[in-house]
């Protein structure tokens, strides 16, 4: 059943405080109403509350509110955005944008992955942590954003980009052969897949310094065991979670067929969270953002992507 327009907002939930003097900006009210949106709280083809009362609940004028359903309305989020009748949420939001908050259904990598690391790069401050057996799914993901960057359509800034992977010192839990043979081998073409992944993000990274001046970092970090799980941190505010699900299958190594554990990453069903989405998941969010700086600061080594 829709909800009327002047009591939509009692459906979501009071805009968080401001600091002391801080006011908000069209970029924090359109980033609430997001949240609104991918957390279910406002579905599709459900009529917005009416910017009077968006003003209101917002402390701020109608103009500011405009700019905000504006910025909405260029995500595709919603429609018939006028100075008139209330938006309505678009019926078709589209692949990026229910994949966060409670009412998300998880996704596997590369279908959760890509929308989200898109949205991440319209931020003017890019911030990506990774923990993860390769980068493969990064990498493929970054590709998005890079083009949309080059034809001009996102600007950053800036762009953090952490990696952790798991150190070339180890024995890996997987991949690994069945019967306990060829290990050596299976290490080695690990460690080529790791390091030509690595230097492939990096160099696509780093690039955007020559040709858009934007000022890029990207930094690798080595665990010392084989991660059970991915994690995917973006600007702070969202957490994307998968495990790891080995199995047993073959695969050609070298000129001989090996029966061999592994697990296929760009398969993994990610879990999001986001902050603000409810007490679960700027929990998870928070927690997530803890343990990823206690293992880079702490039991994480220097990296270097080579043979």
């Amino acid at each position: 059943m829709a909800v009327e327009p002047e009591h939509a907002s009692v459906k979501g939930r009071k805009p968080p405080e401001r600091s002391p003097g801080r006011q908000w900006s069209p970029r924090d009210v359109a980033d609430e109403l997001r949240t609104r949106i991918r957390a279910g709280l406002l579905p599709p083809g459900e009529r917005m509350p009416t910017q009077a009362r968006l003003a209101q609940e917002f402390g701020v004028e109608r103009g500011v509110v405009r700019q905000a359903l504006r910025i909405l309305q260029s995500e595709h989020l919603l429609t018939n955005v006028s100075k008139g009748a209330p938006a309505t949420v678009a019926a078709d939001l589209g692949a990026g944008a229910l994949l966060t908050g409670p009412g998300a259904s998880p996704q596997p990598t590369m279908a959760a992955l890509t929308p989200r690391i898109n949205e991440a790069f319209s931020a003017p401050h890019v911030e990506i942590d990774a923990l993860c057996l390769t980068a493969v799914s990064l990498t493929l993901a970054i590709g998005e954003p890079l083009r949309r960057i080059h034809a001009g359509e996102l600007k950053p800034a800036k762009i953090d980009v952490r990696v952790l992977l798991p150190s070339r010192d180890i024995d890996l839990a997987f991949p690994t052969a069945v019967d306990g043979s060829s290990a050596e081998r299976l290490q080695r073409q690990w460690l080529a897949h790791r390091n030509a992944q690595g230097q492939v993000l990096r160099h696509n990274l780093l690039t955007l310094r020559a040709t858009h001046g934007i000022d890029v970092r990207v930094s690798f970090r080595a665990l010392p065991f084989t991660p059970p799980v991915k994690l995917y941190l973006l600007n702070g505010t969202e957490a994307l979670f998968a495990y790891y699900t080995v199995s047993r299958h073959e695969q050609q190594v070298g000129h001989e067929r090996l029966a061999m554990y592994d697990a296929e990453g760009t398969r993994s069903v990610l879990f999001a969270f986001e902050q603000g989405a409810g007490a679960r998941d700027t929990t998870f969010v928070e927690q997530s953002l803890l343990w990823f700086d206690a293992l880079w600061e702490t039991i994480s080594s220097d990296l270097v992507l080579t043979s």
